[in-house]
């Protein structure tokens, strides 16, 4: 087995890995690459290997830096079956949709633009049509814990990994000759203890395994002191007076938000003229498919949905879907929750809300996912004293806070009682930046006595 990844660490992260093995070319996810400003121009660039070479593509989840280049793959010639779990392509042809009509609107303001400027610039590099046949080459739907071949001597599993809904580590097991050899990749593993995902499944002894090292340098906060500091810094926000800012991630960290704000209202904790906005067309169509995969969620959560309960609706919420809607939310000056995309403040709604309340001293901003480096909101949780927004500077004057331990990565200590599950194999460390990854292997190598190497894109590894 050989694996070659073409992911991207440091400021920019993304996901992509080549696995050559039983004869086969396997593509393990297919991330668009996000960070800093380089990063959508390394998203369009030609990929360092032929698509119509491989044979297939198995992916981990649907986050956008999972399968966001999948429709520029399909383009490209790639012609094979992708295998993912149901939730996985249930999501993912919503994500995969809604990046192509994001790209084609800012490509009509900036087009316009420098129009003016005398200048032309290159249309997005993938459109509806090109998300369309990636989606058309989903395979049937893969079940956890259940073989499925891809050829002569080599088959994959897909685990459940506790990250989003339909999140899978992937199995790969090659026998030749009576001998057999099994590689496990990660992808985004989830943090156990979490109250709306189940925890990761285990990880099975095998020869080498490839994970991820977003939060490897740190352990979280313990979930319930997340949960009450989550809960402290909004009743904090609406008693000054103002409006709370939650960027938001559309899949996973939106129904954690909602479930924790459902969670506050059924203690009492939300004022009764409390309104609060889930202002995401994607993030909505997300929720709701949620809402039909309840019994994939936390176990913990059956005997309220025995009862009839819905874990992420309750009074005072409301969903925005048309621009007006969104628009209207501005005309309330305080009691609000507003919850937008994008996690990191990158781009989408939640860019006028900061508008509207970054400047006020009244108001919060609660980020409850990881800021990648080179982004807003990044630059906002490291002290910024102001960020410019649709051109204009805009003031930091909020109260800004960063709830780490909601997250849906494990940490430091989450990935490494994950990997003793792998008897003695060997470790490959990618998905991270350098203080991630140079942390992790240093902890591994401490408690685990494991090789582990820190995976250098586009350099082949024998496993």
């Amino acid at each position: 087995m050989r694996l070659t990844s073409y992911g991207a660490a440091g400021e920019v992260t993304g996901s992509c890995h080549l696995l050559e093995a039983g004869g086969k070319r396997v593509l393990i996810d297919c991330g668009q690459f996000q960070g800093n400003e380089h990063a959508y121009a390394r998203s369009t660039e030609p990929f360092p290997f032929d698509p119509r070479s491989i044979d297939a593509a198995v992916l981990t989840h649907s986050h956008l830096d999972h399968i966001g280049r999948l429709p520029l793959l399909t383009r490209a010639g790639f012609r094979g079956p992708i295998y993912a779990t149901v939730e996985t392509r249930e999501i993912g042809r919503l994500i995969l949709m809604d990046a192509a009509h994001v790209m084609y609107e800012e490509y009509g303001w900036r087009k316009r633009k420098a129009e003016r400027r005398g200048e032309a610039i290159p249309p997005p590099p993938w459109a509806v049509d090109d998300a369309l046949l990636a989606v058309d080459q989903f395979a049937p739907p893969a079940a956890y814990d259940s073989p499925t071949p891809l050829g002569e001597g080599l088959s994959l599993t897909l685990r459940n990994a506790g990250h989003v809904l339909g999140s899978a580590f992937v199995e790969f097991e090659e026998r030749r000759n009576g001998n057999g050899k099994r590689v496990t990749f990660s992808g985004d593993l989830g943090y156990r203890g979490r109250e709306v995902m189940p925890d990761p499944s285990a990880c099975r002894p095998c020869h080498a395994v490839v994970t991820e090292a977003t939060y490897g340098d740190r352990p979280h906060r313990p979930v319930e002191e997340s949960r009450r500091e989550f809960a402290d810094a909004v009743k904090d926000a609406l008693a000054r007076g103002g409006n709370v800012v939650i960027p938001s991630f559309a899949l996973e960290r939106t129904q954690d938000v909602l479930y924790s704000l459902h969670q506050m209202w059924e203690a009492g904790e939300l004022p009764s003229t409390c309104r609060v906005f889930l202002d995401s067309p994607l993030a909505i169509s997300i929720t709701e498919a949620y809402e039909r995969h309840l019994r994939a969620l936390n176990p913990n959560l059956l005997a309220g949905l025995d009862r009839g309960e819905d874990p992420f609706a309750f009074p005072g919420v409301e969903y925005t879907p048309s621009v007006e809607d969104s628009r209207a939310i501005n005309r309330w000056p305080s009691g609000s929750i507003i919850v937008a995309g994008s996690g990191m403040a990158n781009g989408g709604r939640v860019l006028h809300h900061l508008r509207h309340n970054l400047w006020r001293e009244d108001s919060s901003v609660i980020f409850v996912g990881y800021q990648a480096m080179g982004t807003p909101g990044r630059a906002i949780v490291d002290g910024a004293r102001s960020i410019k927004i649709f051109g204009e500077e805009i003031a930091v004057k909020a109260r800004v806070y960063t709830i780490g331990g909601l997250s849906a990565h494990a940490d430091r200590q989450g990935i490494i009682d994950w990997l003793r599950g792998s008897g003695d194999a060997d470790v490959l460390l990618v998905h991270g930046e350098p203080k991630s990854l140079n942390g992790l292997a240093t902890a591994i190598r401490d408690e685990l006595a494991r090789e582990v190497t820190i995976v250098e894109p586009h350099t082949p590894y024998d496993l």
